[in-house]
């Protein structure tokens, strides 16, 4: 990484490298990745604190099935649950909804990449944290769920935050997935011709060859550096605050 900031900064420098369709497909892919952790956490959370709970091998096995096969498949597999070819999605084609070359694909196929990080990120959190609060809530008659949301949940914003952060850095590298479903994007207008990074990066690379490719990549760690430091830092000084 020292090495290609120096190169892309330095001796590899080429202005389109860091020209504005850059920097607008960075902010793509910091947003779309930021979603992504967002569906993490609200669809996941209980899923890893599950599996911190309940030993159940077949059910983490599936669980990090989107992390085990080539990237592309997933890609694949969504154009294929989302086409006329399935019952599913000619009901989703009947109500509007597609995911090829749109913001919701590429979000649905991140969310799939960095899941399983998010899963096996949190429920170490869960599992390091003590039982006695949910057998007292339960004792007094709270039902499972009754006791995650209010006596697990509360106590949690630390492990969830960080886990939260490290399947956000993993969508923001995807590449495989999201080249297949989700190679620029038509739909938002607000993104409308936009590629994610990724895809951006590897087009520099094939069109104009590797200067652009690693000024580009060079801009992208950086941007990606601070925003990461700046996430850390105001989770800190929150919970200093608390």
């Amino acid at each position: 990484m020292a090495v290609l900031l120096y190169e892309g900064l330095g001796p590899l420098r080429n202005p389109e490298g860091y020209s504005s369709s850059v920097f607008s497909s960075i902010g793509l892919t910091l947003f779309s990745s930021a979603l992504a952790a967002l569906v993490c956490v609200v669809v996941f959370t209980p899923l890893g604190f599950y599996f911190a709970r309940n030993e159940s091998n077949f059910g983490e096995t599936l669980a990090d099935i989107p992390a085990s096969i080539p990237h592309p498949i997933v890609g694949v597999a969504l154009l294929v649950l989302f086409s006329p070819l399935t019952p599913f999605g000619k009901f989703m084609q009947s109500i509007g909804v597609d995911v090829f070359d749109t913001l919701l694909g590429l979000v649905l196929a991140l969310t799939l990449i960095s899941a399983p990080i998010y899963v096996k990120s949190i429920q170490p959190f869960f599992q390091s944290m003590s039982k006695e609060p949910e057998y007292f809530a339960q004792g007094l008659g709270a039902t499972r769920f009754r006791t995650f949301i209010s006596v697990v949940l509360p106590n949690s914003t630390r492990g969830i935050l960080s886990a939260s952060l490290i399947s956000m850095s993993r969508a923001m590298s995807e590449f495989g997935s999201i080249a297949i479903i989700a190679y620029y994007v038509l739909s938002p207008k607000a993104f409308f011709g936009i590629s994610p990074a990724s895809v951006l990066i590897y087009n520099l690379y094939t069109q104009t060859g590797l200067q652009a490719a690693a000024t580009a990549s060079a801009v992208m760690i950086l941007v990606s550096i601070a925003i990461m430091i700046g996430l850390r830092f105001a989770s800190q000084r929150r919970r200093a605050l608390i």
